[in-house]
């Protein structure tokens, strides 16, 4: 029987609190239990599929983060300013849980949560496209440059890429313009 109090999306909490502090590499079931107080094979209990289940459910966690993040960023904006508010958020996202960013599966398998979670977070950027008139493949095309500029910057960021002494914000403020003016000449479909 389950330890009263305890369900899988504590166990969740008690990885992502492992990964914040230690890394992604540091996620095992051992350590989650110790964190939880339970024997490791209770875990199985509250995560049947081991842990492969559990990144899966931590994967899923981050992604529902970061796509609340960019939603909230987004609401009541529009065109350049709704893609900067969520490029920053983004970026915000990233640095402020470098380890749980690292966590999160840029190719992850075929999963209904996890597939769902992604249809969200990338439907937050389709919205803010649509002020550019996009809609369809360009839309899609579109918002892939949009999270390769994310992911890219947010990346460098947290893996200490950028060590020049020049402010980053005016960095990501250049490459907010560019993008924005990219977007305003994009091809429509």
């Amino acid at each position: 029987m389950p330890r009263v109090g305890l369900t899988p999306d504590q166990v969740v909490g008690h990885a992502l609190a492992l990964i914040d502090e230690q890394g992604p590499e540091a996620l095992t079931l051992a350590a989650v239990a110790g964190r939880a107080g339970v024997a490791t094979p209770s875990l199985y209990k509250h995560v049947s599929g081991g842990l492969a289940e559990l990144r899966r459910l931590v994967a899923v966690r981050v992604t529902e983060e970061l796509a609340d993040r960019l939603a909230e960023a987004a609401l009541g904006r529009g065109g350049g300013d709704a893609v900067a508010a969520v490029l920053r958020a983004y970026h915000a996202y990233a640095t402020e849980h470098p380890h749980r960013y690292n966590a999160l599966p840029q190719a992850p398998r075929p999963d209904d949560d996890l597939t769902r979670a992604a249809g969200r977070l990338v439907g937050v950027i389709v919205a803010v496209l649509r002020e550019y008139g996009l809609d369809g493949p360009e839309a899609i095309h579109a918002a892939r440059t949009v999270r390769s500029v994310a992911h890219g910057f947010a990346s460098l960021s947290i893996g200490g890429g950028f060590q020049l002494a020049e402010d980053l914000s005016v960095t990501q403020d250049r490459l907010i313009a560019v993008l924005t003016s990219g977007l305003r000449d994009w091809p429509k479909a």
